[in-house]
Formats: C-alpha cells, sequence, structure tokens
C-alpha cells in the first residue's frame, strides 16, 4: 500500500460478437488480472453479445503494468473454455491525468488524448482521453487475441486516494 496511487475503476460495458463455445452459445464472463489482483463479471447464460455494466476496481501501483482482460465461457460440469484476451493499455489515461486541469475551465466533452489501434495495443478503432462529467474517462473496443472473433466495450475512470502518491 506504500507505493498506492490510485484506483483504477473499469467498468465493463458489453462483449460483441463472442466466439461459441458450447453447443449453440456461451456463457460468458470476463477477469481482469494485475499483479496478484484479479476480479470477475457475473456470468451471463447464452449470449454471444452480452452487457455487463459492471464496475469492478483495481488498486494501481505501477503506471507501467498492463491490466489482463480474460473472457471465458462458463461450464458447469468441466473446466470454463477461453473465448480471449486482452492487455488494456493504461498509460494514455494515466498520462492525461498528469495534465491537473481546471475543472472550471474544461468544457464536458473535450478530448484530452486520442489512441490510434496498434500492434502495441488491443484497440479496434481509436479510443478518447476525454474531460466527462467533472473527470477524465477513456472510453475503449478492444479486439480479443486468441480467438476467432469477439470485442469487449470498456470505460476507464481514475478514483484519486487521500494520501496516495501522485502520478
Amino acid at each position: 500500500m506504500d507505493n498506492l496511487l490510485g484506483l483504477l475503476r473499469i467498468r465493463i460495458k458489453r462483449g460483441i460478437d463472442l466466439v461459441i463455445r458450447d453447443f449453440r452459445s456461451s456463457d460468458p464472463y470476463c477477469i481482469l488480472k494485475l499483479g496478484e489482483q484479479k476480479l470477475k463479471t457475473r456470468i451471463i447464460y447464452k449470449d454471444l453479445n452480452p452487457v455487463w455494466d459492471e464496475d469492478l476496481t483495481l488498486s494501481i501501483e505501477s503506471p507501467d503494468q498492463p491490466v489482463e482482460l480474460m473472457v471465458f465461457d462458463h461450464d458447469t460440469f468441466s473446466r470454463d473454455d477461453e473465448m480471449g484476451d486482452a492487455d488494456i493499455d493504461i498509460q494514455p489515461f494515466l498520462e492525461a491525468h498528469k495534465i491537473h486541469l481546471d475543472p472550471h475551465t474544461v468544457t464536458n466533452g473535450t478530448i484530452l488524448k486520442r489512441v490510434e489501434p496498434s500492434e502495441a495495443n488491443c484497440l479496434s478503432e481509436e479510443s478518447c482521453v476525454t474531460w466527462k462529467d467533472g473527470m477524465i474517462s477513456q472510453n475503449m473496443l478492444l479486439k480479443l487475441r486468441n480467438a476467432e472473433s469477439g470485442e469487449i466495450e470498456l470505460e476507464l475512470h481514475w478514483i484519486d486516494l487521500p494520501g496516495a502518491h501522485h502520478l
């Protein structure tokens, strides 16, 4: 806890065109992993386009470590099947927080940083770090690796903690 920078709240919004791992569908859920931290969404049964709209919060000690996203198909009587994975690059998001904006002068919807898809990230399309409702957020659409198809839409939010180290 001595090196804690703050909390990263990740809203896992939905999955798009996820792969079939059961007979005709899948029962997907997501896992976020950062170091020793591991968080899980609820299971959405028989849906290849699930809507989770779930917030998962991770403690951030190092801005350099990517967050791992893994998608699985829940199976009752056997090991859960992998449905793909992606790394969430939080660097651009955290860099935008170093700007120290005056909330009274920044208009809602202001784009602070644009991130283009590349081989270094799992983005399906351009992702923008924006000022929204008095805070910095980033929407992203991630293309799943190690799967025939599938994308996950999510949103990042930062939570400052009293006494934490600053970015």
